[in-house]
């Protein structure tokens, strides 16, 4: 069982190499280079979809992509997100849609927040549906934060996302996506949970790392509606794709750079 593997790396003090994926095809890529968790995003709004931000997707979007990635990789852990509007107001409808992101294909869901979120981890939890909770950015806000910044920066701050993933790990999530904060922050988390925590421009200290498919091989260049040339990749993005000959190199180069902990380096971390 994925899960059962994912919990045998994290008491070895391996690092945890997480990527995105979106379909069969990249998803057997991942697997046959050993990746060891795919996220099926809900940043397939973006990167797919083309569009601003990720508040369109729905479950549907979802429940399909997962499928494919299920089909491509069944040997690997997957976790899939669950999309704004299926799990924030009533318990109930969260777990319904976990289920149906586990019949899909899923082995974990992962969902944003902290607060009230922590009732909704636990009772999904409870339930026997494992959980990745998501700190820090979180896309799903984007509009509530005023745009793509860094959270944690200041004491306050930094002390609510600390004491948020404290409440999720005391929740029973397995992981913590920890996404834009501070590494010194990230690294105070990582050493005060029992859950995995996977970094996305969180420094090097993190249980594990992630980053988007179309980041890693350097081919996302902004939204459908605005020029290529008006993009600029966040900080945290490495292009493996230009230090390797094919897709797969670059996904396998990213695996053991994580693994080695050469990335993400000091340029990469806030």
């Amino acid at each position: 069982m994925p899960l059962n593997r994912l919990q045998t790396l994290i008491k070895s003090g391996e690092k945890l190499a997480m990527l995105t994926c979106y379909d069969a095809t990249y998803a057997k890529l991942m697997e046959l280079a050993g990746t060891d968790i795919l996220l099926v995003g809900d940043s397939l709004g973006m990167v797919l979809q083309g569009a601003e931000n990720t508040l369109n997707v729905s479950m549907h979007h979802m429940t399909y992509h997962t499928k494919s990635v299920a089909a491509g990789a069944p040997n690997t852990l997957i976790v899939a997100d669950m999309p704004l509007g299926s799990y924030e107001h009533d318990n109930e409808a969260a777990y319904k849609n976990a289920v149906w992101l586990i019949r899909s294909g899923a082995h974990m869901v992962k969902f944003e927040g902290g607060g009230a979120k922590v009732e909704t981890a636990r009772y999904l939890v409870e339930r026997g549906i494992p959980v990745c909770a998501h700190l820090g950015f979180t896309p799903q806000s984007v509009n509530q934060l005023g745009g793509y910044k860094i959270q944690g920066k200041t004491p306050e701050s930094a002390q609510q996302i600390l004491a948020d993933a404290k409440a999720m790990d005391d929740a029973g999530v397995s992981m913590i996506v920890l996404e834009m904060v501070p590494a010194t922050l990230a690294k105070d988390i990582t050493a005060s949970i029992n859950a995995a925590t996977i970094g996305i421009g969180a420094g090097v200290h993190c249980s594990g790392q992630v980053l988007v498919l179309q980041d890693l091989i350097g081919i996302y260049t902004g939204p459908a509606s605005k020029q290529p040339s008006d993009f600029k990749s966040p900080r945290f993005v490495r292009n493996f794709l230009k230090e390797t000959n094919s897709i797969q190199e670059a996904i396998s180069a990213y695996i053991k750079a994580v693994k080695d902990k050469s990335f993400p380096a000091k340029e990469h971390s806030y």
